[in-house]
């Protein structure tokens, strides 16, 4: 049986959430039962999530609107075009932290909760209930334990959790499973060479709109200083996201440790005896693999 999961996204900024959308729906281990979105323009966010799920023919799937903290530049404007929210045949739920917490408590299987943007719903939702932690595991892309970016030698702190530091100390301190990939195993996953040309001469539908995402993201960013080292049109961004989707039905490629996890004021995350434990992808055991599965999966 599928497991039942929820994705709250900050998808519409870094690209990689639209291949951690595309590669969740085309995952059958996984039964997809809402999708939030989750700071900056949360419905500008959420058109993108339906324009996707209406390719995918996945208008099953409601979507929640969450909660609009901050500003992040648009990047996928171009792609997202005159593509309006009200043209989803699906169920759009302003109240995305009510839709979050009623599809928890409602599911007769224990929900996997996938963050792969900052936490701000997740923590609001545990406010509102907390008994969703009965019902529910979190799973999510979220920190830096001993290697940082790009797998840098000294661990940095991550976006997902210093841009809300507080939200992402109260999902790690909240008493449900908890499992992470850090930037010590998502930093370094890409599509490159072979894989990135078998990927990108795709006719899926979604794939190729994952990759007309891709392309028109790298030029709204093309003045990001990490790009001015990469070439976009000969592989995919960091797909940092991909890696939680992978979490949530299998650990397989991966070496797993239970940590104690303290996150601080400032977003760091600390190994540390007063933390909470939370199991973490801490080094690939088959990072090649992942890879092949990912891209088979993308075609």
């Amino acid at each position: 049986m599928a497991t039942p999961v929820i994705l709250d996204t900050d998808i519409g900024f870094d690209v990689d959430d639209v291949w951690a959308l595309v590669f969740l729906l085309q995952c059958p281990e996984l039964d997809v039962k809402l999708i939030t979105t989750t700071t900056g323009d949360t419905w500008y966010r959420a058109a993108i999530v339906a324009k996707l799920l209406t390719i995918a023919g996945r208008t099953d799937i409601p979507i929640g609107i969450g909660i609009p903290l901050d500003y992040s530049a648009p990047t996928h404007e171009t792609w997202l075009g005159d593509f309006q929210l009200s043209e989803y045949a699906g169920v759009v739920i302003e109240d995305g932290i009510g839709a979050l917490c009623e599809t928890v408590h409602n599911s007769q299987e224990p929900v996997s909760l996938i963050g792969i943007g900052p936490l701000p719903n997740i923590a609001a939702a545990l406010s509102r209930s907390p008994t969703i932690t009965d019902n529910a595991r979190f799973i999510g892309m979220h920190g830096s334990l001993r290697r940082g970016y790009l797998g840098a030698p000294k661990p940095m702190r991550e976006y997902n959790v210093k841009q809300h530091a507080l939200s992402a100390r109260a999902v790690f301190q909240a008493p449900w499973e908890k499992v992470i990939t850090p930037l010590d195993t998502c930093g370094i996953i890409a599509l490159t060479g072979e894989r990135f040309q078998q990927v990108n001469q795709s006719q899926n539908p979604l794939t190729r709109a994952a990759l007309e995402n891709h392309f028109g993201w790298a030029e709204a960013v093309r003045d990001w200083p990490l790009l001015q080292q990469l070439d976009m049109s000969q592989q995919s961004s960091i797909l940092y996201d991909a890696v939680a989707i992978y979490l949530a039905f299998s650990d397989a490629f991966l070496e797993m440790e239970r940590l104690p996890i303290v996150v601080t004021e400032d977003g760091k995350t600390l190994i540390d005896p007063s933390g909470d434990m939370v199991s973490c992808a801490t080094e690939w055991r088959d990072q090649a693999a992942f890879l092949d599965l990912l891209v088979a999966r993308l075609l």
